[in-house]
């Protein structure tokens, strides 16, 4: 562990540099300029937070409550690991008057536990399940920084970018899915300035580990789906069979989605009107591109008369679809990581495409949360999408709603502007 990631070192003396840091903290928020003895780590994080437009007097936003949130925690992969972390952390925490807290990955506090008094004062913050404490949301704090750096860090005092924060330490470790290292969230420890030193950093560290050791004894790959394709967000799909990890050409990732999504299998004319906008392509062009995809995965995987896998395949779209159906927006949300397959251009995966997008987005719109409606505005795929925007603006809190009136003003402006042929 580099000194850098230490927020204390060796022989320092926290009063003396709590007021260094209220002092640099001070003079950040008020002229933007940096001083020692704020870590570089800290000071990166400040300047994030100030982009965010997040106010140093901010208190977190309550995203999830009563049904929402226990129907989320339950399905959250974390949830199975909950009882390793109390073993490992809960009586750390209620014997030094400290917190255990598990985040998702958008930074959504799922379980907040320990002291009792503790916890009373710090239900005052809203450090409380259901609360978003992402970086862009309350600037500089454990489990929001280590999230956006994906890696451990601790956070001492003053380094907290919001002042009602800073009487509190904490230091957190990302947690992710041992099988496809997907970021699952952070686990945290808060308390008081104890926690500053750098056992805390390590001990914390080793719990995550710990946990994504028990996930990966929990979650063996299903025996029913031996089977998981990866499409959204990527040009070229993930395929993960028997735990091998296969890498996709872009017109497979195509294949293997529509063969996904009919289990029932399509015939070759089927496939041909479904992957090819060019009527002139021939059957022989796919029955060569089958060819090389059976080689590919082995004979016993891809059937044929009709095409079709021999096992069921587990989606990450498929997934994304039934939460939207069971109505669990803030899961659906939480997996969607972009449009499936952003490029291919096959006229089935298109359809396929926009209708996913066009459901969740209506979902999102519908649900006039701050957080989801935020996620999406604040996406690559969302960052042009006037309707969102304007919902966004229309249910921020006063302080935090000039940077979204000011995008949507950009938005309506250039639309006009395009419509016009200027």
């Amino acid at each position: 562990m580099t000194d850098a990631w230490v927020a204390l070192e060796a022989g320092a003396d926290p009063v003396e540099r709590l007021g260094e840091l209220r002092r640099a903290h001070e003079v950040f928020t008020s002229a933007g300029r940096l001083e020692r003895p704020v870590r570089s780590v800290v000071g990166e994080s400040w300047r994030r937070s100030a982009r965010a437009r997040v106010s140093p007097e901010s208190t977190a936003r309550i995203e999830l409550t009563d049904a929402d949130l226990g129907s989320y925690r339950h399905e959250h992969p974390l949830a199975r690991v909950m009882p390793l972390f109390r073993e490992l952390m809960g009586t750390f925490a209620s014997d030094g008057e400290h917190l255990l807290a598990v985040c998702d990955a958008q930074c959504r506090l799922l379980w907040v536990e320990g002291h009792p008094g503790t916890r009373r004062r710090a239900g005052r913050l809203n450090f409380v399940p259901g609360a978003r404490w992402s970086e862009s949301a309350m600037g500089t704090n454990a489990p929001g920084t280590a999230v956006a750096l994906d890696r451990p860090v601790q956070v001492f005092a003053a380094e907290h970018f919001s002042r009602p924060v800073q009487p509190w330490t904490c230091a957190a470790a990302p947690v992710h899915d041992p099988r496809t290292g997907r970021l699952l969230g952070a686990v945290d420890i808060t308390g008081g300035d104890g926690l500053a030193h750098p056992h805390s950093l390590a001990f914390v560290q080793a719990v995550a580990r710990a946990a994504e050791s028990q996930l990966a004894l929990l979650s063996p790959p299903p025996r029913s789906s031996p089977v998981q394709l990866c499409a959204l967000g990527r040009d070229e799909a993930l395929l993960v069979v028997d735990g091998r990890k296969l890498r996709l050409s872009r017109r497979h990732s195509e294949i293997l989605v529509l063969l996904a999504r009919h289990p029932e299998g399509l015939t070759g004319d089927e496939l041909l009107i479904a992957l090819y906008e060019d009527e002139s392509v021939t059957p022989v062009t796919l029955r060569a591109e089958l060819s090389r995809l059976r080689r590919l995965l082995g004979p016993a995987l891809l059937l044929s008369r009709p095409y079709r896998l021999a096992t069921p395949v587990d989606t990450d779209f498929d997934t994304v679809a039934r939460r939207l159906a069971s109505g669990a927006t803030t899961a659906a949300m939480s997996g969607y990581v972009g449009p499936l397959l952003p490029v291919s251009q096959a006229p089935e995966v298109v359809r396929l495409r926009r209708r996913l997008a066009d459901q969740l987005r209506a979902a999102v719109i519908a649900r006039a949360d701050p957080g989801l409606l935020g996620d999406w505005a604040y996406s690559p795929w969302g960052e042009d999408d006037l309707a969102v925007w304007q919902t966004l603006a229309s249910v921020l809190p006063e302080d935090q709603r000039p940077a979204a009136l000011t995008r949507v003003q950009e938005l309506d402006t250039w639309q006009r502007d395009r419509a016009q042929g200027r």
